[in-house]
């Protein structure tokens, strides 16, 4: 059903590249990050946004004091040939992170590379 809600909204997402209140409504809120995975390769433009919820970013944000949801931004990469297969760009994002031995809170940001498919397996061949 999630999947489903996240293909019917994402094609009238727009690209977001800063955090405002606006961006939070437009971001499809998601417990497993595989959701949006999923919806980045099913997209035409190969993106899809959202805000990470439950108790998985209740943890984080409490770990790190942060003032801020935490975002979401998958970019596809590359499509393989099989089907259903991308090599995908994912990027968490937080405002009002706290690190130790930082001073003030500072918004931070961490990517990850992954070969993903649909049902959840890498690809086959990366050709």
């Amino acid at each position: 059903m999630k999947l489903l809600h996240a293909l019917i909204v994402l094609p009238f997402a727009i690209p977001l590249h800063g955090y405002t209140q606006v961006a939070d409504a437009e971001r499809l809120p998601v417990a497993d990050v595989r959701v949006l995975m999923v919806a980045a390769i099913d997209s035409p433009s190969g993106t899809a946004q959202g805000l990470l919820t439950g108790k998985d970013a209740e943890s984080i944000t409490r770990h790190f004091k942060a003032a801020g949801p935490i975002l979401i931004d998958v970019t596809t990469l590359k499509r393989y040939a099989q089907a259903g297969c991308s090599r995908l760009n994912v990027s968490f994002s937080q405002e009002g992170v706290q690190l130790p031995g930082q001073q003030g809170a500072k918004r931070h940001s961490v990517d990850f590379g992954i070969n993903f498919c649909r049902d959840g397996q890498p690809p086959r061949s990366l050709s």
